[in-house]
């Protein structure tokens, strides 16, 4: 099969080349895979020193079943499905577990649900570790991006006055946010933050939080230290969270698209072309270019 292997000393990090195909294990399906979404993680440890050459990357993925599980269990050949993992994604052949996939419904296009996985569940678990949300104040960092977008659509769904933090913030209010700032002055305080940027802004953050509250942090895209001044730890209880999306996506991959087939929540998709176009792809993902999410077409 065709995958896009990670390939150190490359712009991206990867290049297009063969890989043997996937062999699945009996829990796993088979998936003739038509797009795949890019996420700044991954992408961004493609270009890592500790890469392992040629494998095969990629977290999410939508295709259609060519192989259904040998115990019985998932879906049917022929389901149209959207999948996670870590690694596999970006190849033509993708063998995943029936735990890590979704069926996609009828009125959701392929390349909408390949963007939902990681960015729009990270979204979503973070929120319910949160807490209640009706009623608070919530900021979202990074809110234009894949995760951002996701978190403020969900965040005011569930109730919360959201503030939405990005330098490009075009379309954030269409999407729920009650306010939207490119810096942290005059705003605040908050009781739930989801920072995807890390460095000075979180610490930033850390001094708006109330008393309670807590800042989840699920990215660190900035690169930059978060230095904190000494005693800013010390005062009334709040926390920092380090968080992990995790696995067994399958509830909650059918809970949001199924929000999005019914026009509740929206899957925002800031670039798409063709995986012959990788590096362009990869390029604008970093360069923080792109609102929304980064979807290639597999050919």
């Amino acid at each position: 099969m065709r995958a896009l292997l990670t390939t150190p000393g490359t712009a991206s990090g990867l290049s297009l080349g063969d890989a043997p195909d996937p062999v699945p294990a009996a829990n796993e399906v088979l998936v003739d895979v038509e797009h795949v979404s890019l996420n700044h993680g991954e992408v961004a440890f493609a270009r890592a020193p500790e890469a392992e050459p040629g494998a095969v990357h990629g977290w999410d993925a939508s295709g259609v079943v060519a192989r259904a599980a040998a115990d019985g269990s998932g879906p049917a050949v022929g389901s149209r499905v959207v999948t996670f993992g870590l690694g596999g994604a970006w190849a033509q052949l993708r063998a995943v577990p029936v735990g890590e996939l979704a069926v996609v419904p009828d009125d959701v296009s392929l390349a909408v649900a390949s963007a939902v996985p990681a960015a729009g569940v990270t979204a979503l678990r973070a929120l319910h570790r949160s807490g209640p949300l009706l009623g608070r104040r919530v900021l979202v960092t990074g809110a234009s991006g894949g995760v951002g977008r996701f978190a403020v659509q969900l965040a005011a769904r569930g109730g919360a006055h959201v503030v939405a933090l990005s330098g490009r913030g075009a379309g954030l209010a269409e999407l729920g946010a009650h306010e939207v700032v490119s810096r942290l002055d005059d705003v605040g305080p908050f009781d739930v933050v989801i920072d995807n940027v890390g460095g000075p802004q979180l610490v930033r953050a850390w001094e708006l939080l109330e008393p309670g509250g807590v800042v989840q942090s699920i990215g660190w895209t900035s690169g930059e230290p978060a230095t904190f001044p000494p005693y800013s730890t010390v005062g009334p209880a709040k926390s920092l969270t380090a968080f992990r999306m995790g696995t067994d996506l399958r509830t909650d991959l059918e809970y949001l698209t199924g929000l999005i087939a019914a026009g509740e929540l929206t899957a925002d998709i800031g670039w798409r072309g063709s995986w012959l176009r990788y590096d362009e792809a990869a390029k604008a993902l970093l360069g923080r270019e792109v609102t929304g999410k980064a979807v290639l077409d597999v050919e």
